[in-house]
């Protein structure tokens, strides 16, 4: 007796010739979460003429996917256009040089170095709150941007360039981040025109590398430990060649670190301020185990794991306002997907956002409610929660990305208080990252009363 066959993957409705779902896309994510409500495991969306895209919506399938499958998978479009864009880097490889990459660069990510980069990651907000005037009405997504890359570039590069390099780099870095998200949706010979925008990004983007060229060339000349993540990466050898990482490969593992670490990290910390203003007994919760825990201290490395509240806050962020709204792979050859077989370059898709805001895996879903993680025996299955992906490309920044988020909360919250301003309508703008727009907030004295 023969199984039966698995009935044909649907297309999502709204597909046109030539042109696909291309206008459905101007609403990118409401058109990605639309189709949660098929309730269809697999469904096939047309992005490019020619090109299968089928997005996965069953948590069992993409624990399968990231998992299991994850040998004859590669990353897909998406991360092609970053690798071209970027440089090869640990984000954008597959195979068995991702599998280098990683090693290479594991000991930058390490507890023990994790333990350094904290002290200067809060001196950093602490500096950026100090320019900040009470009754001062700030674009916090703009303001937590600045701060992201600020914090990862002083992470990077503490001690290997003086103040006006520095700027420059972070000028560029900006540029370089602003512009990505632009050119992942364009084709690519539009990229070959000359206009403005062009310009300015493959600009700043050789200003990037050859500010990072030379602050490898003169730390190795000098053969001095500056005590940041550059001097890490210096130390860092190829297992293939055997070979320190040249310049180049310093630049596109930094470049990509740069645009797919700031953002993610803006955008949750951006949305983790939102939440706590609209729900002050939230916030008066994470303000007693501060005090509790920290009493008039500072923060630092030991106290992740000592502030469960709000690192639920955290989780809770990560779940209703994840930064990631399309998430894809690539079939290399024959793939079985559950009851389906799919065929050589079909293109994978998950999206965190969609997923993570299920009623049937999140009761009440669009309620923000950091005690619904208290009980370690009720979390969803697997493939259910992905902040920060699953398998063996599972990101392995989770760890210093979390530590910059609840860093930062941390250190705002002991410092000021941001209020929304009443009726304050904030939309979700899916961009290269999930981004609050607009979104403004009040500075006032931390004193100030609820």
């Amino acid at each position: 007796m023969t199984s039966a066959a698995p009935p044909p993957i649907p297309r999502a409705a709204g597909s046109l010739p030539f042109i696909g779902h291309a206008l459905k896309m101007r609403d990118n994510l409401g058109f990605i979460d639309s189709l949660r409500d098929t309730r269809e495991p697999l469904i096939e969306i047309v992005l490019q003429p020619g090109t299968r895209t089928i997005v996965v919506q069953d948590p069992a399938l993409i624990h399968q996917m990231l998992k299991a499958l994850a040998p004859t998978l590669d990353k897909g479009r998406l991360y092609d256009k970053l690798g071209q864009l970027l440089g090869d880097s640990v984000v954008t490889a597959t195979g068995r040089p991702h599998v280098r990459k990683r090693r290479q660069l594991q000991p930058a990510f390490a507890h023990s170095e994790i333990s350094r980069y904290v002290d200067i990651m809060r001196a950093q907000v602490t500096a950026t709150i100090a320019t900040w005037k009470p009754g001062q009405s700030l674009d916090v997504r703009e303001a937590m941007v600045a701060l992201s890359l600020d914090m990862l570039a002083k992470t990077v590069f503490a001690g290997s360039l003086d103040d006006a390099v520095f700027r420059r780099l972070r000028s560029d870095l900006s540029v370089v981040m602003n512009g990505v998200g632009i050119r992942l949706m364009l084709p690519d010979w539009a990229e070959r025109l000359p206009l403005p925008f062009n310009r300015r990004f493959d600009r700043a983007r050789a200003g990037v590398r050859a500010t990072v060229n030379t602050a490898v060339e003169t730390l190795q000349a000098s053969g001095h430990d500056t005590a940041d993540m550059l001097s890490m990466l210096l130390r860092a050898i190829d297992e293939e060649t055997g070979k320190p990482l040249t310049g180049d490969q310093i630049c596109s593992e930094i470049l990509t670190l740069a645009v797919a670490g700031t953002e993610t990290t803006a955008s949750v910390l951006s949305w983790t301020l939102y939440e706590l203003a609209r729900h002050p007994d939230i916030e008066a919760r994470v303000h007693r185990e501060l005090d509790e825990v920290l009493g008039k201290r500072p923060v630092t490395l030991d106290d992740m794991t000592r502030l469960p509240y709000l690192n639920h806050v955290i989780t809770e962020t990560l779940r209703l306002h994840h930064p990631g709204w399309l998430v894809t792979r690539r079939t290399t050859e024959h793939t079985r997907l559950g009851r389906w077989t799919l065929p050589p370059g079909t293109e994978l898709a998950y999206c965190q956002h969609a997923l993570h805001r299920d009623p049937q895996r999140f009761p009440n879903p669009l309620t923000f409610d950091p005690d619904r993680w208290n009980d370690p025996t009720q979390q969803p299955p697997p493939g259910a929660f992905l902040p920060f992906g699953d398998g063996k490309h599972k990101c392995m920044g989770d760890r210093f990305a979390r530590t910059e988020m609840i860093t930062a909360i941390a250190t705002i919250l002991r410092s000021v208080r941001l209020q929304l301003p009443q009726n304050h309508a904030v939309r979700q703008i899916a961009r290269l990252t999930i981004r609050p727009h607009p979104l403004h907030m009040t500075v006032l004295p931390h004193h100030q009363p609820y």
